[in-house]
């Protein structure tokens, strides 16, 4: 089983497209699969530039897809939900039980309220996740109706995530139009997802930074 097998599969993709479309109910940002191949992909390309085995940046892509299933059952625990519903997925599929663990461990480990990065898997998608900051994942509707995580995301015009090349930092740059989020509001938003990827970063050997309009704040 292979991350692009998981990708098609019609089973997980109908999970992800219900949690997405329960959020949406609810006033959350996009979570959709687009959010999901974004993740995985800034997972498997954290743990290549970090010189990680093919199999290893191959689980770090399967859990990015797969980390927001839990979604679909409830928003709140959706981590440790999302874990066991891809553990009963996984099984019907022909991974070795020790990757399918490592995934399970990484997806319910994801979420600031009550995880954190147990191994490199779950590290590499936790700094994925969390630096995923970006206007296209506001939903369409009236900025009046904006609340405060429509407001910090709408608010980023730039967002890249740079490895420095003797891999010593993992860095966020943000562009943020402060006219439309002050700096207040991000770091209310984002200030434990952020200490959550310094923690991911100590477990990969490295230090993560965050840098907003060219100043450094973590």
């Amino acid at each position: 089983m292979k991350y692009k097998d998981i990708t098609s599969n019609k089973e997980i993709n109908a999970y992800l497209k219900k949690g997405d479309a329960n959020l949406k109910q609810l006033g959350f940002k996009d979570h959709s699969s687009a959010h999901c191949v974004q993740v995985a992909r800034q997972a498997g390309k954290i743990l290549e530039r970090f010189g990680y085995s093919e199999h290893e940046i191959e689980l770090a892509k399967i859990a990015g897809f797969m980390h927001d299933i839990g979604n679909a059952i409830n928003r709140t625990h959706h981590a440790e939900y999302g874990a066991l519903l891809a553990n009963d997925l996984l099984k019907e599929t022909d991974l070795p039980l020790a990757d399918r663990v490592t995934i399970v461990s990484a997806i319910g480990n994801h979420d600031e309220s009550t995880g954190g990065p147990e191994d490199v898997i779950s590290a590499a998608l936790i700094i994925a996740d969390k630096t995923d900051v970006r206007r296209s994942r506001v939903r369409q509707k009236e900025k009046s109706s904006f609340d405060i995580h429509d407001r910090v995301n709408y608010a980023v015009t730039e967002s890249k995530l740079k490895i420095a090349k003797d891999k010593s930092v993992i860095a966020l740059n943000l562009q943020i139009d402060e006219s439309i989020c002050s700096m207040y509001d991000y770091f209310e938003i984002f200030l434990e997802r952020m200490m959550l990827c310094r923690k991911s970063a100590e477990i990969l050997g490295t230090t993560f930074k965050l840098t907003v309009n060219g100043r450094k704040v973590l």
